[in-house]
């Protein structure tokens, strides 16, 4: 025998909101991130050799880690600073001196933050009106958008191209030079190609962006880690210290990323208007990763040097062996990925990286991951540790030489 209906329930139901009914329309609307979206599969997969994640695969120096124990047996648990320990941001303000030649104030013009992602939503929070668009190349790593449409901007891709090493020209950059542009993100070092901005156009660029008033964020976390050539700060070209906020922190360059200690460095008005959401939002970073942090800056300089060797022996071993399995592929100048084309063998990027995923279990992320210009390409990365990258590369020749009758196996070394 069925209950009796509740003759209210046609008068309560329609005013229930359902789940989705309660979630802003900005945040609906906004894409999952291609690289969680693959790397949830693989982890529900056996047996897989991973050259998709974008960090270190080694452990953090053993002596920032003894500091991080010594500072929580001292107990130091409690919180800092908003702008963090002034310490850490004396250290900081030594440190981008060095890397970049600019002198900040570690009084006013540095803020500390979790992370590198952080210091970028804050400054977008803090420039951004809603409708204002921001440029940035594409592909791109795969937050700058999403973290643009979160702020209410409009994120505005500039296309690179592999004719051109996806180098971010002045001239491209200049195309989009008009009403509403209100700042200009850029990555040197860049996620995902390993391409740098040449510095003759990095001096155009910066001359267009005190031109044209914008706002610079210059996400250099891969600054420390380049191979042929020195990283050169778009804030250090005269004018420009005042216009950009430089973002950098220790996940990449001192294997630190659990750490989620990152920094900006700017004007201090601008950094001033990111310590009001940074205080209401995360109020401080976590005092046990910055007292690692100021070892890592005060004692580190030589482990980044046999660091970022081992790198540039593991990026010319996975690049001759990609190009002898027959990928074209730019041998990147700087952080740690190769971004090889897949043109050639008539697949999309997310059916190339899902077959050898399966076929072969090696896991790189599709191209698109990282934007509409990433299409017919892989990134993937040569962080892991020789070993890792060995075997990795043995099973795609195997794979490519049954799929499509090519392929060769090169010999680690420089």
């Amino acid at each position: 025998m069925q209950p009796a209906p509740d003759p209210q329930a046609d008068k309560i139901l329609p005013f229930l909101p359902s789940g989705e009914s309660w979630i802003a329309r900005h945040v609906r609307d906004l894409p999952r991130s291609g690289i969680r979206d693959f790397f949830d599969l693989v982890q529900s997969m056996e047996g897989i050799v991973s050259l998709g994640i974008g960090e270190p695969g080694e452990s953090t120096f053993w002596n920032i880690r003894e500091q991080a124990i010594f500072a929580l047996e001292s107990g130091k648990t409690g919180y800092t600073s908003n702008l963090g320990l002034l310490r850490l941001r004396q250290a900081i303000s030594g440190y981008m001196e060095r890397l970049t030649g600019v002198c900040y104030d570690p009084e006013g013009e540095i803020l500390v933050t979790v992370g590198v992602s952080e210091a970028l939503d804050c400054a977008l929070r803090a420039i951004i009106n809603p409708g204002d668009h921001v440029l940035y190349a594409d592909p791109s790593y795969v937050a700058y958008s999403p973290s643009v449409l979160l702020a209410h901007g409009v994120p505005i891709g500039i296309p690179t191209r592999f004719e051109e090493e996806f180098q971010l020209r002045a001239e491209a950059v200049a195309q989009r030079a008009k009403p509403g542009v209100k700042a200009l993100l850029l990555n040197s070092p860049a996620n995902p190609t390993g391409a740098m901005v040449d510095e003759g156009e990095l001096e155009k660029i910066a001359s267009l962006s005190e031109r044209e008033d914008w706002v610079v964020l210059s996400d250099e976390i891969y600054a420390e880690l380049t191979y042929e050539k020195r990283h050169r700060s778009i804030a250090s070209f005269p004018g420009m210290k005042e216009r950009t906020v430089v973002l950098n922190g220790l996940s990449k360059a001192f294997a630190m990323t659990g750490f989620r200690l990152g920094w900006a460095c700017g004007p201090a008005p601008l950094i001033a208007a990111m310590v009001k959401i940074h205080q209401y939002s995360m109020l401080c970073a976590p005092i046990l990763s910055q007292e690692a942090g100021i070892e890592a800056l005060e004692h580190g300089a030589t482990q980044i040097e046999s660091m970022r060797r081992s790198y540039r022996r593991k990026r010319n071993y996975l690049w001759r062996s990609l190009t002898a399995m027959g990928f074209p592929c730019h041998r990147p100048e700087g952080a740690f990925y190769l971004f090889p084309s897949i043109l050639p063998f008539h697949l999309s990027s997310q059916e190339f990286a899902f077959r050898l995923l399966q076929e072969a279990r090696v896991a790189v992320v599709p191209g698109t991951a990282f934007g509409s210009s990433g299409e017919g390409y892989l990134r993937c990365s040569f962080s892991p540790r020789m070993g890792d990258l060995e075997e990795a590369v043995a099973r795609m020749n195997r794979w490519m030489r049954a799929n499509f009758r090519k392929g060769a196996c090169p010999t680690a070394g420089d």
